[in-house]
């Protein structure tokens, strides 16, 4: 294992980071800053990643042929490191990280050709049909059916916690075309656009404050739908779970140390802001202990991960170890939003439900907290979703146990 960089290396950690500074603007810093659920709006999500494509560097993972960055193992690493440690905002997985490397992997030419280049340059907004009420992380039990009629599916079911689906273009979702044999062999993986007759999205508020401009999840209803089998099925009928599972490791399998290294460094600052008995709380030994012992948590969580990384760039592919990380982070960013909590103290209780709009203002008008605390509590109570989305970390557990340990 080869934990260095390389003079090239180094050179490319300071192209990235001269990139972020003169693209990243202040606007999108006061914005981000202040979002409860790791997002921007569309609008500003949608002129970030059309930044990065501009550059060339919207889909480090992708392959070159399909109109990836061309990185290396270690440039992956670097750039993913340095737009966390920025700040950045989140780009849009369901489309870049999620649904295209199994187009790329199981679709068809004309698939291929259809989907990628505008998921590329996001002008294409993706969200994701699996979890239903009832199939969350036992996702092999679900129900929506797509009834073959004809040369098209019909689609009858409902899909729930569906991310962004009120923005969406296209859907990739799994739908039960059999019932014969386990669970698992009668689930085919397709994709449809969101505007066909019988498609009805209804928002879901969540306890962190529902606002327009940061509207996360919905529930999808589908009556009668009907979709084109050629142009929706990805791969081979009934054989969804296999696609599913290979697009889990790219929801699961992300590099978590540099994002909680900012998000730590972040709440580090709330706590010199804040004073106790005389003193900052930040020199307080009992939370100056909490601090660091989160602070070893991400070394250690580092280090597997830059392990695992260069294992990738020997060739070596993601398996169990995606459950690993996705555990430890997501425990992890809990922890550190209970850490901010924690620092600002009786600055939580007054709920700041439209941040933005505090981002927005950039003064304290009408509020009854700092700034600085608006999007605290709303951040910890989102938060509160990470170790249940992607399959809950009790199954992360139970796959680990099984294909690690042999359990």
């Amino acid at each position: 294992m080869d934990l260095s960089f390389t003079d090239e290396d180094l050179a490319f950690q300071a192209e990235v980071r001269g990139w972020i500074e003169d693209n990243y603007s202040e606007e999108l810093r006061a914005k981000n800053a202040l979002s409860k659920n790791g997002y921007l709006d569309k609008d500003g999500m949608i002129a970030w990643q059309k930044k990065l494509h501009e550059r060339g560097w919207i889909a480090p993972n992708w392959p070159v042929e399909f109109g990836g960055a061309g990185f290396t193992s270690t440039q992956k690493y670097i750039f993913q490191m340095e737009m966390a440690a920025a700040g950045t905002p989140s780009t849009s997985p369901m489309g870049l990280s999620m649904v295209a490397p199994v187009i790329m992997a199981f679709g068809s030419d004309e698939q291929k050709k259809k989907h990628l280049p505008p998921i590329l340059s996001s002008d294409v907004w993706w969200c994701q049909g699996y979890s239903e009420p009832g199939s969350g992380s036992d996702l092999a039990s679900l129900q929506m059916s797509a009834v073959r009629d004809g040369d098209d599916y019909v689609l009858n079911g409902s899909k729930i916690w569906t991310t962004h689906a009120q923005w969406a273009d296209w859907m990739f979702c799994l739908v039960r075309t059999s019932k014969d044999g386990k669970p698992q062999e009668g689930i085919s993986f397709i994709v449809f656009p969101m505007n066909l007759p019988g498609i009805t999205v209804s928002s879901l508020p969540t306890i962190d404050g529902p606002t327009v401009n940061q509207q996360e999840i919905n529930q999808v209803f589908f009556e009668n739908v009907r979709v084109p089998i050629k142009e929706s099925l990805i791969g081979e009928q009934d054989k969804g779970w296999t696609y599913a599972k290979y697009l889990l490791q790219f929801e699961r399998g992300n590099a978590y140390a540099p994002g909680l290294r900012n998000a730590l460094s972040k709440t580090k600052k709330l706590a010199s802001l804040e004073q106790v008995d005389g003193g900052r709380l930040i020199e307080q030994s009992d939370f100056a202990a909490k601090i660091a012992d989160v602070e070893m948590r991400i070394d250690s969580l580092d280090a597997t991960e830059m392990r695992i990384f260069s294992a990738l760039s020997a060739g070596e592919a993601v398996g169990p170890e995606s459950s690993m990380l996705k555990c430890a982070g997501s425990e992890m960013q809990q922890a550190i939003t209970e850490l901010s909590l924690e620092a600002v103290g009786g600055y939580a209780m007054p709920f700041v439900e439209d941040t933005f709009a505090v981002a927005r203002s950039g003064a304290n008008t009408d509020l009854a907290t700092p700034v600085h605390a608006a999007a605290v509590a709303p951040s910890y109570m989102n938060y509160r979703k990470t170790s249940i989305y992607a399959g809950s970390n009790e199954i992360q557990r139970n796959i680990m146990a099984k294909m690690v340990l042999g359990l």
